[in-house]
C-alpha cells in the first residue's frame, strides 16, 4: 500500500487542527460607531479560521459595505460568554461561529439568548441545504470524525473499512487508541456493533458499553487531544484512531503514511449565529448572506478542508481537493449526523457512565 498523497500545507492543517482548543477570549471594546453598525465582531475559532475568514470573508465584506469586521477567538463552545453579554447587555461580540448544541442550549430554557435571522428565504442562504440550517444559525463548516488508520501497518492485508472492523480484534490486528471522551465515542461503539447509522439515535447504552468492554483491554491509548492524536499517527504509536478530520490529514501533510475512511464519519455543524439584543444584528444578517455565497465558501479551500453548506462550491474546488472536505457529495452521504437534541439531553448521565466505565 502506497504512502497517502495530499495537497494540503501542514502549517495550515495544524493551525485547523488547534483552532478549536483556543480558549483565550480577545474581547473588543464596545464604541458607538459599533451601535451604528458600522462594525461587528465575530467570535470564532481563531487561527487559521480568523486567517482564512479574514481574507475571504471580513475584509471583502467591509470593502463591500463599509462595515468593519473583526474577528476574535474564544472558548470552543461559549456559551458562558453569550449569556453573559446577553444579560448584562454589554455586546463584546455581536455574532458567534458556534456548533449545534451550543445553539440548543442557548434556545432551549426561559430565556433565549440568539436572534432569529429570518433570512430562511434570502436567494443566497435559500440555497443551502436544510440539514444545514435552524431558524438561529446558518451553516458554515462542517466538521467530522473519521478512522485513520497507519497504512504501513496493514501492507499486504485488509484494512479497516468501517467501525466493525475497528472493533473486530481477530480480524484486524494492531494498536488501538480510543477517545477518552464519551462524544463520537458512543455512536462508533454502536456501529461496531453492527447498528446502523440511521439506527444509532436514540443510543443503546447498554450495547454501547457491552461493545466497548469487547475492546478495552486492547486499547494502548485512551486520548484526550488532537495534538495527541497526531503525534501518535505520525510516530506509528498506534495503527488505527478514531479521530477529528484535521488531525489525520496533518499527519498526512506532514509525511506520515495515514489513511481516512470516510465510510460512516460523524459530522457536526458550526454555524453563524447573532447574539440576541446586538444593536447590529442587521448588519449580523448582511455578514451572513455575504458569507453564504458559494463561491466565497469555495475560496476558503485555498487555507483549509472546509466543510463548506453551499453544495454549489464543489463546482468551483478543484476535484483533488475537494475529495478532503467532509462535505464532499461521496463524503457527507456515508457519515452519520450528530444528533445535537440527544447529546444535550443526555450529555451529563452518558459522561458519568463512560468515566467510570474507564476506572473499572
Amino acid at each position: 500500500m502506497t504512502k497517502n498523497k495530499t495537497s494540503w500545507s501542514r502549517r495550515n492543517i495544524l493551525q485547523l487542527g488547534g483552532a478549536a482548543a483556543a480558549a483565550v477570549a480577545m474581547p473588543a471594546v464596545w464604541s458607538p460607531s459599533r451601535a451604528q453598525g458600522k462594525r461587528i465582531v465575530v467570535r470564532d475559532d481563531g487561527g487559521i479560521y480568523t486567517k482564512a475568514f479574514g481574507a475571504i470573508f471580513y475584509r471583502p465584506f467591509t470593502e463591500a459595505t463599509g462595515i468593519e469586521v473583526v474577528g476574535v477567538q474564544a472558548n470552543a463552545e461559549p456559551t458562558a460568554q453569550i449569556r453573559s453579554m446577553v444579560e448584562t447587555g454589554t455586546y463584546t461580540w455581536d455574532m458567534a461561529k458556534i456548533s449545534r448544541p451550543a445553539i440548543l442550549m442557548l434556545t432551549s430554557g426561559d430565556k433565549i439568548y440568539l436572534e432569529k435571522h429570518g433570512l430562511e428565504s434570502d436567494p443566497v442562504v435559500a440555497t443551502m441545504p436544510a440539514e444545514y440550517m435552524s431558524p438561529y444559525g446558518v451553516g458554515n463548516n462542517v466538521y467530522t470524525t473519521v478512522l485513520a488508520y497507519r497504512t504501513d501497518a496493514f501492507e499486504g492485508k485488509d484494512a479497516p473499512q468501517s467501525w466493525a472492523d475497528f472493533f473486530n480484534l481477530d480480524k484486524f490486528e494492531g494498536r488501538r487508541a480510543l477517545r477518552k471522551h464519551p462524544f463520537d465515542t458512543i455512536e462508533q461503539a454502536l456501529m461496531g456493533a453492527g447498528v446502523a447509522p440511521g439506527d444509532v439515535y436514540p443510543c443503546d447504552l447498554d450495547k454501547a458499553f457491552a461493545s466497548l468492554d469487547t475492546i478495552k483491554q486492547d486499547v494502548d491509548v485512551f486520548w484526550t487531544s488532537g495534538a495527541q492524536v497526531e503525534q501518535m499517527l505520525t510516530s506509528g504509536e498506534v495503527d488505527m484512531i478514531p479521530t477529528w478530520i484535521s488531525r489525520a490529514q496533518a499527519a498526512q501533510a506532514g509525511g506520515a503514511p495515514v489513511e481516512v475512511v470516510w465510510n460512516q464519519n460523524i459530522w457536526g455543524l458550526d454555524s453563524w449565529s447573532i447574539l440576541a439584543g446586538t444593536p447590529n444584528a442587521d448588519a449580523c444578517r448582511e455578514f451572513i448572506k455575504f458569507a453564504s455565497d458559494a463561491k466565497r465558501q469555495a475560496a476558503l479551500i485555498e487555507y483549509f478542508p472546509a466543510g463548506v453548506t453551499q453544495p454549489a462550491a464543489f463546482d468551483i474546488i478543484p476535484a483533488d481537493k475537494a475529495k478532503d472536505c467532509p462535505t464532499f457529495p461521496e463524503n457527507i452521504k456515508k457519515g452519520l449526523a450528530i444528533d445535537a437534541q440527544y447529546w444535550l439531553d443526555n450529555q451529563e448521565a452518558v459522561l458519568e457512565r463512560y468515566n467510570s466505565w474507564l476506572l473499572t
